[in-house]
């Protein structure tokens, strides 16, 4: 009887992760056209007793370019993050560089945090120029060669899979992710494009037959053995 319990349990226990992995790959499924979005990863592993756990990490790899022809639209060639300040005064980091100015000409991301340690783009700037090293170059017609305003800072981080899922695709820092690395000479920068999401709907779908798959076999079993305990139950009466 106490086998029957057990097969019952291990089952249901194996059933509602692989339904939890399910709800991971919808989840960045629905997340597939937010710029510079990572992909989150279901990895399971069977654990002394026979049931499976499972723990989420993320996909830092790069997406895919596209252009927008947006002179505010920068997107991030490699690894790598720009510190932002949010409005509730927390420092965090993107890659989803689609930026706008606020009435006072403060760059900002979407959601209104802030750009690096404060950028702001004079009311008088005609054009917007960012360089692969991320200085931000504003051109007027009293400045006609241009004049360096800012520059976007970039920084790396020794274990990006340490690092703390935020809103707004946002990141930040942990003990386990360690201290933000400013990178100093690079050509990161693209202007007039952003990054698309690393979500791959080819994984995606070859991940969701298998776990209905294995789904299947799990409630068939739970179904089974069931049957059979109510049966043991009923000889027993």
């Amino acid at each position: 009887m106490n086998n029957l319990q057990g097969i019952i349990s291990k089952s249901v226990n194996n059933a509602k992760v692989q339904m939890e992995k399910l709800g991971v790959i919808t989840g960045s499924a629905a997340n597939y056209t937010t710029d510079a979005y990572k992909t989150p990863r279901f990895d399971t592993y069977v654990l002394a007793d026979g049931r499976i756990a499972g723990t989420e990490r993320y996909d830092y790899s790069q997406g895919s370019f596209y252009k927008t022809n947006r002179e505010l639209d920068v997107a991030i060639e490699g690894q790598g993050f720009v510190p932002v300040t949010t409005r509730e005064g927390k420092i965090a980091y993107t890659r989803n560089l689609s930026m706008k100015t606020t009435n006072e000409g403060l760059l900002v991301m979407g959601d209104g945090s802030v750009i690096g340690s404060g950028i702001k783009v004079p009311t008088e700037s005609t054009k917007i120029r960012i360089t692969p090293e991320g200085k931000i170059i504003s051109y007027d017609p009293k400045h006609l060669e241009g004049i360096e305003i800012g520059k976007l800072p970039l920084v790396k981080f020794n274990n990006y899979e340490g690092l703390e899922q935020g809103d707004f695709n946002k990141v930040y820092e942990t003990e386990e992710s360690g201290k933000p690395i400013l990178v100093s000479n690079h050509t990161a920068f693209t202007q007039y494009g952003l990054e698309r999401s690393n979500f791959n709907w080819y994984d995606a779908v070859n991940e969701t037959l298998r776990l209905n798959a294995s789904l299947t076999a799990s409630t068939s079993i739970i179904k089974l053995t069931n049957e059979i305990y109510q049966q043991a139950i009923s000889l027993e009466q």
